[in-house]
This record gives structure tokens, C-alpha cells and sequence, in this order.
């Protein structure tokens, strides 16, 4: 599973595919830097506003302000950990029963 617990909040391990036909979100798949939830935006990587397309469309679909979520590593990077600032305990509960639905079924934007 992409996610990991820290003291204030949740890293989520994404690999980005900017400049796509269409947005969607899944599925997970293993690479070379372990599990990455598949994300796809339409927004072409250029002055940081395909990491904005791709925070906003997190946000949209967790139902989080996107103020909460930031890029924590890969600002330049297709594989990205997102961290999303909350209760640890929660969001992990949370963002985990989301990433089992995206799982079993890509969301699209």
C-alpha cells in the first residue's frame, strides 16, 4: 500500500503521468520504488501546474481542503509522495479505504 503514518498526518506515494489524455487516479501498481498510485492529469508539467492540478484532484477526491495537502518530495519528479496534514490515525483509516476503492476501480476527473 502507498501510505505511511507520520506524526502529523500521511505520506502518499504517487507516480504522476502529466500531459495525459485524460485524468484518472489508479490503479496501484509496484515499481521500482515500491507500491505508487497511478495519477494522470491533463495539465502539462510546466511551472509547477501539473503538481496543482494533481493536489487539487487529490483533494476533490478525499474530500480534504487541498491547503492540507502538499508535495513533500518529487516537486520535479513524476514519483511523488504527497503529504496530507491531520490526524494520523484518521486520514490513514481514510485515505486507505479510499485507496482500496481506487483499487478496484479507477477514478476518473
Amino acid at each position: 500500500m502507498p501510505l505511511q503514518k507520520t506524526p502529523t498526518g500521511v505520506i502518499l506515494a504517487i507516480r504522476l503521468t502529466p500531459n495525459a489524455a485524460t485524468s484518472g487516479i489508479g490503479p496501484i501498481e509496484d515499481g521500482p520504488y515500491g507500491p505508487r498510485l497511478k495519477c494522470r492529469v491533463t495539465t502539462y508539467p510546466e511551472d509547477g501546474k501539473a503538481n496543482k492540478t494533481l493536489l487539487k484532484f487529490v483533494a476533490k477526491s478525499l474530500g480534504r481542503p487541498v491547503s492540507t495537502i502538499t508535495v513533500a518530495s518529487g516537486v520535479t519528479n513524476r514519483n511523488k509522495q504527497l503529504h496530507i496534514t491531520g490526524d494520523p490515525d484518521l486520514l490513514y483509516q481514510q485515505v486507505h479505504a479510499w485507496l482500496n476503492a481506487v483499487h478496484e476501480s479507477k477514478i476518473k476527473g
